[in-house]
């Protein structure tokens, strides 16, 4: 009987969290009728809806948000200790999940990766590229990467980077078309590379700062991407100017193939930080992970 609850609690949390029966079914290695069948048996022994289903979506009820708020955390705590378990073990082993951005994987985790693997080869690592902000927590990741401010305080931080800041490029042939700007008040007049971090969010206004003033500057232009990534290279083809972080840009910095500009109005940001919730119960996977992505100031020293 035990064993019947909890399977259709888990049942119940992958419809929740995938809000979707198919995706669900296919974590759970069933079809999507069994599953269907588990969760209306689970709802008429609770007697209360948990699911609203269409033909399109699926959605909690009332009594369906609050029991996933209840049994959700309970459940990723068993799995914590479980792995925790791990320690028993002669060599660290599990899947870890890192919600991260692309840019931040070619800075910070690919030049790691290759030692790591070959160093850990019981750990799987899933990098999921995400530039919407998702809460970690519920979406079940076992760590995320952000800007040290913007990271809440109930989280475990590391920091994985040095400070950075945004620098405005552009490549040779677009300079040849276009005068360099003076100041950021003349971005305006240029053609410049977008980014949208949500789809239902704001175009990225541009972030500057003169003698302790901080503002922005909205800028225009064809293109929009939600992956800076694209952006540096849609500069690289002289499409327009970008706003992107300094390190990532320097190699083509460095061999003329992008021209930086007004860099002295460019702020420098925390670093990035590798973050995680303070309750997690860390398996010895991911402190490995932890310990190799670690920022050391005296690491080539």
């Amino acid at each position: 009987m035990a064993n019947s609850k909890m399977n259709d609690l888990q049942a119940f949390l992958a419809v929740a969290q995938q809000q979707s029966f198919t995706k669900a079914a296919a974590g759970l290695r069933v079809t999507p009728s069994a599953l269907s069948h588990t969760i209306r048996n689970l709802e008429e022994k609770l007697g209360v809806r948990l699911l609203t289903r269409t033909t399109r979506n699926v959605s909690l009820t009332e009594a369906g948000v609050r029991l996933f708020e209840s049994v959700a955390p309970l459940l990723e705590q068993i799995d914590a200790e479980l792995d925790a378990l791990a320690e028993l073990r002669d060599k660290p082993k599990g899947t870890l999940r890192i919600s991260c951005t692309d840019d931040q994987i070619e800075l910070h985790l690919r030049p790691m990766l290759s030692t790591f693997l070959q160093n850990y080869p019981d750990i799987k690592l899933e990098l999921y590229v995400d530039y919407g902000f998702t809460n970690v927590v519920e979406a079940r990741f076992d760590a995320g990467i952000r800007l040290g401010e913007d990271i809440s305080k109930d989280m475990i931080a590391v920091r994985i980077g040095p400070d950075w800041r945004l620098v405005v490029v552009g490549s040779p042939a677009y300079f040849a078309r276009q005068p360099k700007p003076a100041t950021p008040y003349e971005l305006t007049e240029h053609s410049c590379i977008n980014i949208r971090h949500r789809v239902a969010g704001a175009i990225y206004a541009w972030e500057f700062e003169k003698q302790g003033r901080a503002f922005t500057v909205k800028v225009e232009g064809q293109l929009v991407f939600n992956s800076i990534m694209h952006v540096l290279n849609a500069a690289l083809d002289g499409i327009g100017l970008a706003y992107v972080p300094e390190p990532l840009a320097a190699p083509y910095l460095a061999d003329g193939r992008l021209k930086a500009v007004i860099t002295d109005w460019s702020p420098y940001f925390q670093g990035f930080h590798l973050y995680y919730p303070n309750r997690r119960q860390a398996s010895p996977a991911f402190m490995a992970f932890v310990e190799a992505i670690r920022y050391r100031d005296n690491r080539d020293k």
